[in-house]
């Protein structure tokens, strides 16, 4: 038996980059609008260098190119900013639990690609749903969510065949680091097009680099080592040997026993209350940034993304060192779920309370924004991999399960957080940070009491249950 294959060239590792550049669109196509808002907006308080409206007092920011003032601006209350904002998890939601079974019944390769395929089409019509009206925006982001939604059960589905037990942290937070890169750069590379072109142009340009991925993903992507035609016959037999005791024999669902799993339970409650940190910093960091902290457009947008880029970076390195406990330090699984889960939500927790206080130190407030989000990177080798340890035949329907309870922190999140900061003061964003907080704190005390590292037995048919 195979029990190890080359990392270099390894089909294994080409679907772990290709599913990154998948995630890196997903999650620009997600954020761009975030930004973009800034610049959609009609604020005749804002002249090209004066931000007169924000609470600290504002940086100077270089004039703007004349020319870019072409597109159209509107005059949506900081309720409607709340619901477009917010709009594009509605139809997120909806595709969670349908994404991973049709991923299990045929394939989720095809399904990811028209996934990203149908959202990539209806960001390059934004602008002009956008002159619509705030309702055909909102219908708009809808069904970006529905194209969107799909992306994680089949990604899962499509690990739960590709990915040895030993390597999974590993492949997975390559592949995941897409949609952190996603956020890194579109924040900042949206702020730049806001700048020199107009914000219509930051859909057009995410757009088409959506457009090359669904081509090479379409050319260059398999369902399984067994259907792939190019992969080497020593990759295809050490990662087919390292899952045969690992997979569901059975075309069965148990879905009584998904729904009374308690380990898996655990997961959601972690993942809701990580999420609504997640997302309320999300959508409304560049809000922040722009009305409390005075950065232009252009400034914002980078200051926006250096949170996930610490996130990033300790998302992969968590990933490393969790897979070397777990194979070298034979550390048990579910420790090292439970310790990354712990580190990954009550240190953002801690440092999101303490942004709210810095008041307009804006070295300070930009720190402490960046080690939380940084440090919840960590929770990627915790809670967020958890499914695949527990019952990895199921992978794809368990994450749909999850994240169809955590998409509710991005419908509701943005709006409750943009109701109680009507006037934007620095006391209305503290109420923010403290709920975003305790919500943390209560999931990872959950998660930690109930959390489990074992495939759990109705998730296997076969006649022994787990190999190691």
């Amino acid at each position: 038996m195979f029990n190890y294959a080359p990392v270099c060239c390894s089909s294994r590792y080409g679907l772990a980059l290709l599913s990154s550049y998948g995630f890196f669109v997903v999650y620009s196509l997600r954020v761009n609008l975030s930004v973009a808002m800034v610049d959609m907006l009609n604020n005749t308080h804002h002249s090209s260098i004066n931000h007169s409206s924000s609470v600290c007092p504002a940086h100077a920011s270089p004039t703007r190119p004349q020319h870019n003032h072409t597109a159209s601006v509107y005059n949506w209350d900081s309720e409607t900013q709340g619901w477009i904002l917010g709009s594009f998890f509605y139809g997120y939601i909806l595709t969670q639990i349908p994404g991973g079974y049709l991923a299990g019944r045929y394939g989720p390769k095809w399904l990811m690609g028209f996934g990203i395929l149908g959202t990539v089409v209806f960001t390059l019509l934004t602008p002009v749903a956008a002159d619509l009206g705030a309702s055909y925006l909102i219908a708009v982001r809808v069904f970006e969510g529905i194209g969107e939604g799909v992306t994680f059960p089949a990604m899962y589905t499509m690990w739960a065949a590709w990915a040895p037990p030993l390597e999974r942290s590993r492949l997975l937070t390559i592949s995941y680091i897409g949609a952190q890169l996603g956020t890194v750069i579109a924040l900042p590379v949206s702020g730049e097009i806001c700048f020199y072109l107009d914000w219509t142009y930051v859909f057009y340009i995410f757009g088409a680099f959506g457009l090359v991925w669904f081509v090479l993903w379409a050319l260059f992507v398999f369902n399984s080592p067994n259907t792939h035609p190019r992969i080497s016959e020593r990759e295809r037999l050490y990662i087919t040997s390292s899952l045969k005791n690992e997979l569901s024999t059975s075309t069965h669902i148990p879905w009584g026993s998904i729904v009374t799993s308690i380990p898996l339970w655990a997961i959601v409650v972690a993942h809701f209350s990580y999420n609504w940190t997640f997302y309320t910093l999300l959508t409304l960091l560049p809000t922040y940034m722009n009305d409390i902290l005075g950065f232009s457009i252009q400034q914002n947008g980078m200051l926006s993304a250096l949170p996930y880029i610490g996130c990033a970076v300790l998302a992969v390195l968590s990933g490393q060192i969790a897979d070397y406990l777990r194979e070298s330090c034979q550390c048990p699984t579910v420790r090292v779920r439970k310790v990354a889960s712990l580190v990954g939500m009550i240190g953002p927790a801690v440092f999101l309370v303490a942004a709210g206080y810095t008041g307009c130190n804006y070295t300070m407030a930009v720190t402490f924004l960046t080690i939380s989000s940084s440090l919840g990177g960590v929770s990627a080798s915790g809670f967020n991999i958890n499914h695949l340890d527990i019952a990895p035949s199921y992978a794809g329907i368990l994450l749909g399960i999850t994240n169809t309870f955590a998409t509710i922190p991005g419908m509701v999140g943005p709006v409750i957080a943009r109701a109680l900061t009507k006037n934007n003061t620095i006391e209305e964003w503290q109420i923010v940070f403290y709920i975003a907080a305790t919500i943390n704190l209560l999931g990872a005390s959950f998660y930690t009491l109930l959390g489990q590292g074992k495939v759990q037995p109705w998730a296997v048919h076969t006649s022994y249950s787990h190999g190691d």
